[in-house]
């Protein structure tokens, strides 16, 4: 019997955001390079190398988020417990949704992610860089 999915990923991305802040590209072109703010970029390496990155963003793989917020967890980042403003931003603007819902969730405050993910930061003018394995 094939599996029925009862709750997509349409539903769970717009119940994420209903909880978290969303910001347009060109806000968080404007909070670039703050000492108070982290841009997250949780696209997987292999994004990053084909289109780029956004210059002095974090970043965290979507499958390492938890435990890297987690101080519980083997795997913490110390960034993650800085008192700062985390936005978090993927290709396009879903996962971001999910990983700042997830993060909100876990007790990291504030956070954000940004509409439109990387493909809007670019759209808007947003600096970039290669992102060719260094």
């Amino acid at each position: 019997m094939p599996q029925k999915i009862t709750l997509g990923h349409k539903k769970l991305v717009e119940d994420a955001e209903r909880e978290i802040e969303t910001i347009p590209a060109a806000e968080a072109l404007k909070l670039h390079g703050r000492e108070d703010v982290v841009l997250v970029d949780i696209r997987d390496p292999r994004e990053q190398e084909r289109d780029g990155k956004v210059p002095g963003a974090f970043h965290c793989t979507r499958g390492m988020l938890e435990f890297w917020i987690d101080p519980d967890s083997p795997y913490h980042k110390p960034i993650f417990a800085e008192d700062k403003k985390f936005v978090f931003f993927c290709a396009g603007g879903m996962r971001s949704a999910l990983a700042a819902h997830t993060a909100h969730k876990m007790g990291l405050k504030p956070v954000a992610h940004m509409a439109k993910g990387f493909k809007g930061w670019k759209d808007a003018g947003g600096p970039t860089e290669p992102g060719g394995k260094k």
